[in-house]
């Protein structure tokens, strides 16, 4: 299945998807959104009354992380240097006069400035908490402010705007922050970019010790299950890691660098990213995986079986975007899409709490 944008130059995006992807999302009852920083895109994809894939885009300057409610009827949206909160304004179960299911319309910004927002979540305050890569912390937005600290690792010495050690995932359990992923232990400017190979760490947020290391700029790290799951991206691996023994258990190899992670069932959910042409992709394990498996990298999503590791469903994409940085999965949703800032659509949505 291919599907190409209509209002774009030929091939300028084109989603290629398995055979089984679209019946397979129909059947979880959820849809997913993924960002792409690259191109400046928020994508929702899920699937139409008739079992073809809907796919429906909106422009974000440099997005990244996505966050959703618990009642799922709220996404936060980290950008260049904002944070958006949009809301569900469709009732449970109702479709509008096109077939979508949920329509999010921004509801609430934070300017936050340009502070590399990677990861980002709901807190248990019900704001935004957030992976400040800039200054190597987590934060919270505040009245008045670009951000209020929370949390940054023991090794990095003051707070600056120099993006040490670049943290970037953070695994959150009930609105709280507990584990964070970083690239490196680095306390300089810019230092990560040292260790890229094996460097990459896991850090319990309550204690601040190390529970895992040796990893290659790891990302995306996630509680499901009982399990601490994470992507190992510069060795192209998906597993997780053994709390007790702080090993990191591999159980599948994916074709791509790897960012963003979710869970549907039995399900991961993995985006996947062509490498860029500079130092911080380069050299990596990973190029010397997809050679050894005869194959090259690709953007889109991995769907794999958390059972066998076997990845039964993907998403292809190629043209205009090249990498993507978070997946989010909305239940309980079979078509959402967004409304933008600009245009008549944002004047007339209105939402009446009674």
């Amino acid at each position: 299945m291919a599907i190409a944008d209509p209002e774009s130059r030929p091939a300028a995006f084109v989603l290629t998807s398995s055979r089984h992807f679209s019946e397979w999302l129909a059947g979880t009852g959820a849809s997913l959104a993924f960002s792409t920083y690259q191109a400046g895109k928020l994508f929702f994809v899920g699937v139409k009354g008739d079992g073809r894939l809907s796919i429906f885009e909106r422009s974000l300057a440099r997005c990244m992380g996505l966050g959703v409610s618990v009642d799922a009827r709220s996404l936060l949206v980290a950008t260049e240097y904002q944070i958006h909160r949009l809301d569900n304004v469709l009732e449970a179960a109702s479709t509008n006069s096109d077939g979508y299911d949920a329509c999010f319309a921004p509801h609430a910004s934070w300017i936050t400035g340009d502070l590399d927002v990677h990861d980002i979540g709901f807190g248990a305050d019900g704001l935004p908490l957030f992976i400040n890569t800039l200054f190597n912390c987590i934060a919270t937005v505040s009245d008045g402010f670009s951000f209020k600290p929370v949390w940054q690792p023991p090794f990095i010495s003051r707070l600056a705007a120099e993006d040490r050690c670049h943290l970037n995932g953070m695994a959150l359990d009930g609105g709280v922050a507990r584990y964070v992923t970083a690239v490196s232990r680095s306390d300089a400017v810019d230092g990560w970019r040292d260790r890229r190979s094996d460097g990459g760490i896991v850090i319990d947020v309550a204690s601040g010790e190390l529970v895992c290391h040796g990893l290659s700029m790891p990302h995306s790290p996630r509680l499901y299950q009982g399990r601490l799951w994470l992507l190992d991206s510069g060795n192209g691996q998906f597993g997780s890691v053994d709390l007790a023994s702080g090993k990191f258990e591999p159980l599948a190899f994916v074709p791509g660098f790897a960012r963003g992670l979710n869970f549907i069932g039995k399900h991961a959910v993995i985006g996947l990213s062509l490498p860029r042409d500079n130092r911080a992709f380069s050299g990596l394990t990973l190029d010397a995986a997809l050679t050894a498996r005869d194959t090259e990298a690709r953007c889109g999503l991995a769907v794999i079986d958390l059972d066998s590791g076997d990845m039964v469903h993907w998403v292809r994409i190629e043209g205009v975007v090249r990498e993507l940085y978070d997946v989010a999965v909305l239940p309980r949703t079979s078509r959402p899409f967004a409304i933008g800032f600009k245009g008549n659509e944002i004047k007339r949505v209105i939402a009446i709490d009674d």
